[in-house]
């Protein structure tokens, strides 16, 4: 069965990847997903490292509920099995812009999460649903910016001198006798 994506791309520099039924809070990803939309890849992936060892907290701003103060932000978590999950689909973007022929330097453009099926934990804890969720990423590859030369700089200089006009009044004892 063919999944549908909810970011529609044709461009041939964009790369997906989709987590079905993963076993982590909705809430949770959906926060994280606000986190590091936007970020280049390799910059999200050191993120998240660090909110596994508990150096950065993950800052949530929509459900806040149980999310205590931390240092440098209103209310914020370490979501553990959330950033381990996100990290293999970073590791699926990689390889799927590798198999694209596309370099690694990627930017997060699209991040969602969507509520799963939840179906009941097995054995005696009856009526205990399980926690599931659909994460989407989908990644565009970074141009590197066009650096401009010193002879170009320099001659964007002279073009622009050229077009101030000159004003009609002396303004020093040499531009009067000239």
């Amino acid at each position: 069965m063919k999944y549908n994506y909810a970011f529609k791309s044709d461009k041939e520099n964009v790369v997906k990847a989709v987590g079905r039924d993963l076993g982590i809070s909705t809430k949770t990803a959906i926060e994280m997903c606000a986190f590091i939309r936007g970020m280049p890849l390799a910059k999200a992936t050191a993120i998240l490292e660090k909110v596994m060892n508990k150096e950065i907290a993950v800052p949530f701003k929509r459900f806040t509920e149980g999310a205590g103060h931390k240092k440098g932000i209103a209310a914020g978590k370490h979501p553990l099995r959330a950033s381990q999950e996100f990290l293999k689909l970073f590791k699926a973007l990689e390889a799927n812009a590798q198999n694209k022929g596309l370099s690694s330097s990627l930017r997060i453009i699209h991040a969602c999460a969507q509520q799963a099926a939840r179906p009941l934990h097995y054995g005696r804890k009856r009526r205990i649903r399980m926690k599931r969720t659909h994460l989407e990423l989908a990644a565009q590859e970074i141009e590197p910016a066009k650096k401009e030369t010193k002879e170009a700089k320099q001659s964007k200089a002279a073009k622009s001198k050229s077009t101030i006009p000159k004003s009609t009044t002396p303004n020093t004892e040499a531009e009067a006798k000239a």
